[in-house]
């Protein structure tokens, strides 16, 4: 197989749909992937074609960028990489100036990451988590610092609040630094939240959504079939060994609702002769505003199976259903923003976007700017 690829955000920089995760490189954490199969997973996804790459510096306590850095240095892959790392964590508890994302401990940070990364610079780097305190000035001002000393090439944001995402890109804006990319956020047919904010809001500031856990934290993977355990939460998969972190938000998982999508989910697979898995992640990266999303397997039977998602198409009708059945309950103030309301607004007029050509200059897609760019270079005019 081999992958396309689509320029992430409002940027050049070219992803491929598919990226690869690497929380699970390491064994500290207790359910990770020895060197070898961590090593057998990253040969394999440059071998079809990928070349998106994530990692955090928290990642089985930073043992997952020194696997990855070894494994890039062994292969020779470094400039044909995306690299994308994280920071905000804390590494030395009693130390406040160890985590966050105040100006000091992101110094302190890239500097980690690039010691154990083996390398001089990191194509992509986000904030991991919103710490509630550093301005966004302060953050925002560091990584353009860090852009102009050549150490990362891209900045952008991973689990922060839209209004946190708008405000800083509208800073950058404003003040002529460097635009940030990308969001890096939870997606999936059972955590759909994002659509509410994020989606519009990445299209309309420039940032490319790349979308971690669409399996649900495994819940989507094929270990839970209704139709043949029933709905008793049985499975060995990584929410069980969550059960016990104090994790609500990842816990809460086995509800009415998210059994009825996993059984659509198994009927479609069933249907179009797919695994679990690859209809839930082609699910994702169909949707809008997302640049890639991000397989995070832990054998190479798992791996395997979801670098083949997008090997053979869902038809619209089966991507129907799956919206349908996974669709978001109505809340304040979202509801005023439906179509029945907003013709309300504008007097039964049509709602939506002008003619083809009415805009100027028009905005080339993703998908085209190759084919753009090769006519302009037939064609200087």
């Amino acid at each position: 197989m081999s992958f396309d690829y689509y320029t992430l955000g409002r940027s050049g920089l070219r992803v491929s749909r598919l990226a690869l995760g690497t929380m699970t490189f390491g064994e500290s954490w207790g359910w990770g992937s020895d060197e070898a199969t961590a090593r057998a997973m990253f040969d394999r996804y440059l071998a079809a074609g990928g070349n998106f790459v994530d990692t955090a510096d928290l990642y089985t306590e930073g043992l997952s960028e020194t696997l990855l850095g070894r494994f890039i240095t062994a292969s020779g892959s470094r400039d044909r990489i995306v690299l994308t790392t994280k920071f905000s964590y804390n590494a030395e508890p009693g130390n406040p100036n160890a985590g966050g994302n105040g100006r000091k401990n992101i110094l302190r940070a890239v500097e980690g990451s690039l010691r154990r990364l083996g390398t001089d610079y990191i194509d992509l780097y986000l904030l991991h988590t919103w710490d509630r305190v550093t301005p966004a000035e302060e953050v925002l001002r560091t990584l353009d610092d860090l852009v102009r000393a050549g150490k990362i090439r891209y900045a952008g944001l991973s689990d922060v609040p839209a209004w946190y995402a708008a405000q800083i890109q509208t800073l950058a804006q404003a003040h002529h630094l460097q635009p940030l990319v990308n969001l890096q956020l939870q997606y999936s047919l059972v955590e759909r939240n994002i659509e509410r904010e994020y989606a519009s809001l990445a299209q309309e500031l420039g940032y490319g959504i790349t979308a971690w856990s669409p399996l649900g934290m495994g819940l989507l993977s094929g270990k839970y079939k209704p139709s043949e355990s029933g709905h008793d939460g049985a499975g060995d998969g990584r929410i069980q060994a969550l059960k016990s972190s104090g994790l609500a938000s990842l816990q809460d998982k086995f509800t009415p609702r998210n059994w009825a999508i996993v059984s659509a989910v198994e009927l479609v697979a069933r249907e179009h002769d797919l695994s679990m898995a690859q209809v839930a992640i082609q699910w994702a990266v169909r949707r809008p505003a997302v640049g890639s999303v991000i397989l995070g397997a832990r054998t190479m039977a798992q791996f395997e199976d979801n670098l083949a998602a997008l090997e053979r198409s869902l038809p619209d009708e089966a991507l129907r259903r799956l919206d349908a059945v996974s669709a978001l309950p109505q809340q304040f103030p979202y509801s005023f923003f439906e179509q029945a309301q907003q013709e309300r607004l504008h007097g039964g007029a049509a709602v939506g976007d002008k003619p083809d050509g009415y805009h100027a200059p028009v905005r080339v897609a993703a998908s085209d700017v190759g084919a753009t760019q090769s006519l302009v270079a037939a064609d200087p005019r």
